[in-house]
């Protein structure tokens, strides 16, 4: 049988893991490398220990990584530190919760279960972590824009920026918003998200694959048949 490569629920050691991540997540927003301003967005790295967690934990554990992140995100909206979400934060608190940490619990569990599916179409573990790594930052970009197209599109603050980018329609818009800063994000999770992932499953023995098992010597060409007979 293939053995899981995420942690269990509770236990000791996986309540340690959840605080080394959610420590990271965190240092990394007081370093500012969680939000880096690039136009009207900030460009987040924290995609990348949350792409881990998610391969490493869970889908679970990918969620709870992600409402982390997300609240320091509505913290920003609250603030006015993030231009954007602080002016949807004054048309709709409850809907701007639910774009800064609704879209990060979902994107942390779908990275999870994303990653769950790769692992059983990669049983050589060649390519899952990459892919997973990749999933949290495009998932994060699709949920998160997908979501201030759908209920936040119409605003003033919005529509201020489609004229000023030029944009013929929500798909062009969010296209020339994300821009570089997308591809870059992308990137970063694929090649270290998915890079550190693998080897830090492998280093922890959880990559679910089966150790080597020792070849058993012939029994001497059955004892050179029965020492001819």
């Amino acid at each position: 049988m293939e053995r899981r490569s995420y942690a269990p629920v509770f236990d000791a050691r996986t309540i340690a893991e959840y605080a080394v991540f959610i420590a990271i997540i965190l240092a990394m927003r007081i370093m500012g490398l969680s939000m880096i301003p690039v136009g009207p967005l900030k460009m987040t790295l924290t995609m990348v220990p949350i792409a881990i967690g998610a391969m490493l934990l869970g889908p679970l554990g990918g969620a709870i990584l992600g409402m982390v992140f997300g609240f320091t995100s509505l913290y920003d909206a609250m603030t006015g530190a993030s231009a954007m979400t602080g002016f949807f934060f004054q048309v709709s608190p409850f809907l701007t919760f639910l774009l800064c940490v609704g879209t990060r619990i979902l994107v942390g569990a779908a990275t999870g279960w994303l990653f769950q599916l790769f692992r059983k179409l990669d049983p050589k573990r060649i390519w899952c972590w990459f892919a997973g790594g990749l999933a949290a930052p495009m998932l994060n970009t699709i949920l998160f824009m997908g979501f201030i197209v759908l209920v936040f599109y119409q605003t003033e603050f919005v529509q201020k920026m489609v004229a000023d980018k030029g944009a013929v329609n929500p798909l062009m818009f969010v296209i020339l918003v994300v821009g570089v800063q997308g591809l870059v994000e992308w990137l970063t999770g694929l090649v270290i998200a998915g890079g550190v992932a693998k080897a830090v499953a492998r280093a922890l023995k959880r990559d679910g694959q089966e150790p080597a098992r020792p070849a058993v010597p012939a029994p001497a060409a059955e004892k050179k048949v029965e020492d001819e007979a």
